[in-house]
């Protein structure tokens, strides 16, 4: 039982003024692992409160040279990596993440994203001065955006954080954390490792809280952008707010992505990374590819690869190494997949396999995985984003329908191609109306922007796009003498 009562702000664990605690219970045995205070609204001005003395400070954060900044997250990349084992223990006790994957996804990934970002401000040039067209001159400067409030969900807790903090704190800015409730223990994990590397006071700041936190973070009026990954109806209500506070905003939200199997491809060649996108953390993921298309001609065949891969999938304890899909998060989110799949039944869908709990796991938040045919593309199914281990295997004619069936969602996030011919499958992932695309491979890259199209959000993370959005451009004009 892991039992805090204060809050990371401004360098230091400090007392909550929250009459409110959050209960933290074990994916995969439903009991109490931890508890933690409910940021209340005099937490939340606390925390920004100490953001902005620490960004406005003459010789603060802001204010210090790229490369010392750069050194600084590097020491804090060493001190995360450190406590890999800690942390991806506390990930996938909190959310049923297989540990198999939990010391990259959570642990590997995130280190390397900020030591990317160290070496990335490094290089940056943020002056530059232009000759005018007019006769005169410009200075046009790159200058840290502010105080930058970043919601994050429980799917990746740690790796969407060095998704938005990383960039922030490259760029020069200060950070008000706020972690998902069901994902709050590793998070004092991440605060102990900033204390270790000598981050400056309020320059990170957590505030674990429910939805009314992260809504009062959002319109507070010392934050100057907000970055969330979540869902898509929340994220309309943040994208709204930050409109009419006229307030940049990043948005990562829901996605409905396909993978597009050609006639060419050798699904066995193919076998884990076809796991990867489908199934991944045990669908608990925004990427992952929830619908499977293939061609009518290989329908049998694929449909039976597919059956024989959910089938041998191993359902587990999240802390056993062998164990490929653990637990979905609460037990209230597996009524929700559990709804996706009853609602598919009685729309007509044909269930292959799953559909169930596994009778041998008697506790936990467990939902089999799942493979179902005879999916209309309009249906819930085909267009609703699950969250869990749920696949739709659907056919197609030839290419064009398959575009035109991978871009009928609302979403447009990701998607993969997979065939023998790499130089096909770039051309028609230039037809996928989605962010990102995969062919024969998906995996975020710190190099590479990433984010989505339509109502899978907003603006980009990762790559120089991702420090971009923590910037703000300042002009000086200037005569020419």
């Amino acid at each position: 039982m892991i039992d805090q009562n204060a809050l990371f702000i401004d360098g230091a664990l400090t007392s909550s003024h929250a009459s409110e605690y959050i209960e933290v219970r074990s994916a995969a045995t439903e009991e109490v692992i931890g508890r933690a205070p409910a940021a209340d609204a005099e937490d939340v001005d606390a925390a920004v409160s100490a953001a902005r003395r620490a960004f406005d400070d003459p010789q603060g954060w802001s204010t210090w040279s790229a490369d010392e900044r750069a050194i600084t997250i590097e020491r804090f990349a060493d001190e995360l990596e450190t406590r890999t084992e800690r942390l991806t223990g506390l990930v996938s006790s909190q959310n049923g993440m297989p540990i198999s994957i939990a010391g990259m996804l959570e642990s590997g990934l995130p280190t390397t994203v900020y030591r990317y970002y160290a070496d990335l401000i490094r290089s940056t040039q943020l002056e530059e001065t232009r000759p005018g067209l007019l006769g005169g001159r410009a200075i046009v400067r790159q200058r840290p955006v502010g105080v930058v409030a970043a919601i994050v969900p429980w799917n990746y807790p740690n790796l969407v954080t060095a998704l938005k903090v990383a960039p922030a704190l490259a760029a020069g800015c200060t950070v008000v954390l706020k972690p998902s409730p069901e994902t709050i223990l590793d998070s004092y994990v991440f605060a102990d490792a900033v204390a270790a590397a000598n981050i400056p006071a309020g320059v990170i700041n957590i505030v674990p809280g429910h939805a009314s936190t992260g809504s009062y973070l959002v319109s507070h009026p010392d934050v100057n952008k907000v970055t969330f990954t979540g869902s898509t109806a929340v994220g309309r209500q943040i994208g709204k707010a930050c409109g009419e506070l006229l307030r940049p905003v990043t948005l990562e939200l829901g996605g409905k992505s396909a993978a597009i199997i050609l006639d060419d491809a050798d699904l066995a060649a193919n076998i884990e990374g076809l796991f990867q996108a489908a199934l991944l953390n045990n669908g608990q993921t925004c990427v992952l590819n929830g619908r499977i298309l293939v061609p009518r001609k290989r329908f049998d065949e694929s449909r039976d690869f597919f059956a024989a891969l959910v089938d041998s999938a191993i359902v587990g304890d999240p802390l056993d190494p062998g164990t490929q899909v653990g637990p979905l998060v609460t037990d209230a989110h597996r009524s929700r997949v559990e709804a996706h799949i009853a609602r598919a039944k009685a729309a007509g869908a044909h269930l292959v396999t799953g559909g169930g709990r596994p009778v041998e796991l008697d506790r936990g938040w467990y939902v089999q995985p799942t493979l179902f045919t005879d999916v209309e593309p309009s249906s819930s199914l085909a267009q609703e984003e699950v969250f869990g281990p749920v696949l739709a295997l659907m056919p197609y004619d030839d290419v064009d329908q398959a575009v035109q069936i991978a871009n009928d969602t609302m979403y447009g996030l990701a998607g993969t191609i997979w065939t023998a011919d790499e130089t096909r499958g770039i051309q028609i992932a230039e037809r996928i109306e989605s962010g990102t695309v995969g062919v024969n491979y998906y995996m975020l890259d710190p190099v590479a922007p990433f984010g989505g199209t339509k109502a899978s959000g907003l603006g980009r993370e990762l790559g120089p796009e991702g420090l971009a959005a923590c910037m703000q451009t300042h002009t000086t004009y200037l005569s020419t003498t």
